[in-house]
């Protein structure tokens, strides 16, 4: 079904309109002119031989090449739908204090960043991908998109905060996830969440309850740890010991059947998302036809140059 994007256009017909009643009427004057000779040879001698309806037909030919291009002002476009695949990776960046150690050069945050990214470059482009960064709370950044340049750039733009909510950065990629539109297809999209972090959790729910919520929904978690047992951090001017939290990001991993990573290399990362599997929505998009109605209108108006010169000599 052929549709409008911008149907205000359309006013464009009324002066096509208009120059088509101009020429019916300047038709129907110059009959009635002709009517009043009284000598019928001198009107034959002046009157064009042999074209009758074909004198009309340059004149028909171009007025619907102007009514073409005056519909292609209007952006005629057809639905069509698109497949579009739902399957989504869940990146969740701890930006906690102790990120910024340097145990993991440079430091720990720049360390997991630039593994994100990477992960990020590696992922099938048909994959959707989402940031989740957290502290003392978690926050989507970037719901789940197949924009890879907004991921990355949010990935770089990461700014340090207090506290470790683990487990909340688990249940907000839950969320994120259940927010892909279904567009057709059933359920939730196959998913996977990424969790890139140094440590033990100090704020929100547990990392125990999100491991359960994880697992009910049947999105593994693959945990990567940043940093070493002898990493430390300057907080409030006093140097503190921030060792890794290997345990619990290791248990959060095997509880929902996810890998747990120490220093994980890109060819190991690709066993978080190879046994995903696949879903595949359809999304209606508007296919713009514009330029079908130009071809139309080049058409008509090569017809109506063409039959005028064949006709009579001129070009209309």
């Amino acid at each position: 079904m052929i549709r409008l994007l911008q149907p205000w256009w359309l006013l464009a017909v009324l002066p096509v309109l208009a120059l088509a009643a101009l020429y019916v009427w300047r038709q129907l004057r110059r009959r009635e002119y002709a009517m009043r000779f009284t000598n019928v040879d001198l009107l034959r001698t002046v009157a064009p031989k042999g074209l009758g309806w074909r004198r009309h037909v340059p004149a028909t030919a171009f007025l619907l090449a102007l009514l073409v291009l005056a519909g292609a002002l209007a952006r005629p476009a057809m639905d069509t739908r698109e497949p579009l695949e739902r399957a989504t990776i869940m990146l969740a960046i701890d930006v906690s204090l102790s990120m910024q150690a340097d145990d993991v050069p440079p430091t720990r945050l720049e360390g997991a960043q630039e593994a994100a990214k990477q992960f990020v470059r590696e992922l099938p482009e048909t994959y959707n991908v989402g940031l989740v960064s957290f502290a003392k709370s978690a926050n989507v950044l970037v719901p789940p998109t197949k924009d890879r340049p907004a991921v990355t750039n949010a990935i770089d733009g990461l700014v340090l905060a207090e506290a470790t909510a683990t487990g909340e950065a688990v249940f907000t990629c839950l969320e994120a996830i259940r927010s892909v539109p279904a567009d057709g297809a059933a359920g939730i999209p196959p998913a996977r969440i990424v969790l890139l972090s140094d440590g033990f959790r100090t704020a929100g729910r547990s990392v125990e309850e999100a491991a359960a919520a994880a697992q009910a929904a049947n999105v593994p978690v693959s945990t990567i740890a940043f940093g070493t047992d002898a990493g430390h951090v300057a907080i409030g001017g006093q140097l503190q010991r921030v060792p890794v939290d290997r345990m619990a990001l290791a248990a959060l991993a095997e509880t929902t059947e996810g890998y747990f990573y120490e220093a994980a290399s890109v060819s190991e990362l690709k066993q978080v998302y190879q046994d995903m599997g696949s879903s595949i929505g359809f999304r209606t998009e508007a296919r713009e036809i514009t330029q079908w109605y130009a071809g139309i209108a080049l058409l008509l108006a090569l017809c109506a140059g063409a039959t005028s010169l064949l006709w009579s000599s001129r070009m209309l």
